[in-house]
């Protein structure tokens, strides 16, 4: 064999290499709207709503979606990091997160499908069922108000503290009395078996429970909140999270930074359309667009034997 001869059967063998390796490449990625795996990274406190449209969506297609739960800033530092293509999150991201994404040249879809609320929970032992939300923030300035103990949260870096932040113009952490732990469910727990504490907490964890927290829920009550603008207390229902009433109301976003038509555009359709939104009307959120009711009319010829 000769030198050309060689040379030619050596650049045959690196040219099939490369192309095979950019063939696994793309089947490693290869996923559609309806078919193939994704992993989605969700805000913890919405977990349970995201699990249910979950099981419905891969029932209904070829699809494997892999959820992996984290409080909010963890979420958003792995869409930054590229760790994460497609996010569940309680908001919209920011301008200066936007721009993040523009000097990569990302343009992310962003998807409304529900309205969430954050809620406070305390021990069924108190008979105490209401709660202003001044005497909260009276609380966590240091304040001493009978009714609370204690503040817990599910994370310090949770969305429930960011929106408490904002709600409140408050910086939370790090004050007197007020702890957290790691997830929602440890909150709830907590709560249960500890009187004087108001626990801070996504509502659908106690709208749609998992099983084995069932026992536990059933020991702390849901409070109504009297806002800063209003006379009236408001607990997070249905009605309550459409009309605007309950004052710690939130909406629900599913972030898809894929920049192809993969499973995160596919499961956002899911989501926003009729499906998906009865999912979300059964679960006690409240959906973004109502879904349709079909009514049969069927017309009745009465005949006349006369």
């Amino acid at each position: 064999m000769n030198k050309i001869t060689k040379t030619v059967i050596g650049f045959l063998l690196i040219s099939l290499l490369f192309v095979l390796a950019c063939q696994n490449k793309s089947t490693d990625k290869l996923d559609t709207i309806i078919k193939g795996k994704a992993t989605i990274y969700v805000d913890e406190s919405i977990l349970p709503i995201v699990e249910d449209e979950e099981a419905v969506f891969e029932t209904q297609y070829e699809a494997k979606l892999h959820l992996v739960p984290q409080s909010e800033n963890e979420v958003l530092n792995a869409l930054f990091n590229d760790t994460a293509k497609i996010a569940i999150l309680t908001r919209k991201l920011s301008d200066k997160e936007l721009k993040k994404f523009q000097a990569k040249k990302i343009v992310p879809r962003i998807t409304p499908f529900a309205t969430d609320a954050v809620a406070l929970i305390r021990n069924k032992t108190s008979n105490d069922t209401l709660i202003a939300l001044k005497d909260v923030i009276d609380f966590i300035n240091g304040k001493t108000v009978q009714s609370i103990k204690g503040l817990v949260f599910d994370n310090a870096n949770s969305s429930t503290v960011r929106y408490f932040n904002e709600v409140t113009g408050e910086t939370i952490t790090n004050k007197k009395n007020i702890f957290s732990f790691k997830t929602n469910e440890e909150v709830i727990k907590y709560v249960a078996n500890n009187d004087g504490m108001v626990g801070v907490i996504g509502i659908n964890w106690i709208f749609q429970p998992p099983l084995s927290l069932q026992e536990t829920v059933d020991k702390v009550n849901i409070m109504g909140i009297k806002g800063l603008n209003t006379n009236d207390y408001f607990s997070p229902t249905q009605d309550n999270l459409a009309s605007g009433n309950y004052s710690l109301a939130r909406h629900l976003y599913i972030i898809n930074c894929q920049g192809y038509s993969g499973l995160g555009m596919g499961f956002a359709s899911f989501l926003g359309g009729e499906r998906g939104q009865r999912i979300i009307l059964k679960s006690g959120l409240v959906p973004e667009r109502i879904p349709t009711r079909k009514i049969r009319i069927r017309n009745t010829i009465t005949k006349n034997n006369n």
